[in-house]
């Protein structure tokens, strides 16, 4: 029994002897290593969360975005529409118009309209479009049939009571002449002159007693 017992007690420093050459190869008895996490699939994962959170988003914004765009596509519509309408009522009356009524010929002439411009009698005056006039008012201004479908302007021009035209004559006395409203329907062309600083009121009352009305000339193309 002593005997077994000193056998083990030889073989035990080998033991010993071998965990110490253990960690001399191996020292501190690292544990083995956690596998290293994969940062770029994390991140792609958060990428794409992100992504579909934008594109909820956007998902419930566009009723908002199309809403308005529509809004602003029909006020831009609106807007060409005016001007066009503009442009054309502008354009009915330019042009060479011949002098038709006895007035016509024997004061102004054939008269011609461009956009900022009208010649009387070869002689250029330089006008600026005020506004358009309603029906009631061109009814009032000419006499005109409000079924008629006609259109006109008021515009603002200087002509001095000094230029004469034909047979000596001015268009409005010895007062210069400051305003002019247009009349067209179809080929059909009147032109009325005003004078005074402030606007003619197209009123058949308001005409009729004032001592601004200088004439209405009739013209055709």
């Amino acid at each position: 029994m002593s005997f077994v017992v000193k056998i083990l007690q030889i073989e035990w420093p080998v033991s010993g002897l071998f965990g110490r050459l253990c960690k001399n190869r191996y020292p501190g008895g690292y544990t083995i290593p956690q596998p290293i996490p994969d940062h770029n699939r994390v991140q792609t994962r958060h990428r794409h969360a992100a992504q579909r959170r934008r594109r909820v988003l956007i998902d419930c914004r566009l009723p908002c975005l199309n809403v308005n765009i529509m809004r602003s596509t029909l006020h831009r519509a609106v807007a060409v529409s005016l001007l066009l309408c503009c442009f054309t009522l502008t354009a009915q009356e330019k042009g060479m118009w011949r002098a038709v009524s006895s007035n016509a010929k024997s004061i102004t002439g054939d008269v011609a309209l461009s956009d900022q411009k009208i010649t009387i009698n070869l002689m250029t005056f330089t006008m600026v479009r005020v506004r358009a006039l309603d029906q009631a008012e061109l009814s009032a201004a000419f006499d005109a049939d409000s079924k008629a479908n006609g259109s006109g302007s008021l515009y603002r021009l200087q002509v001095p009571a000094s230029r004469k035209f034909l047979g000596k004559n001015s268009l409005c006395g010895a007062e210069d002449t400051e305003w002019m409203a247009t009349y067209v329907v179809g080929h059909s062309l009147q032109l009325a002159f005003y004078s005074g600083q402030k606007p003619p009121l197209f009123a058949l009352d308001a005409l009729a007693n004032s001592a601004d009305v200088c004439g209405t000339y009739s013209y055709m193309n």
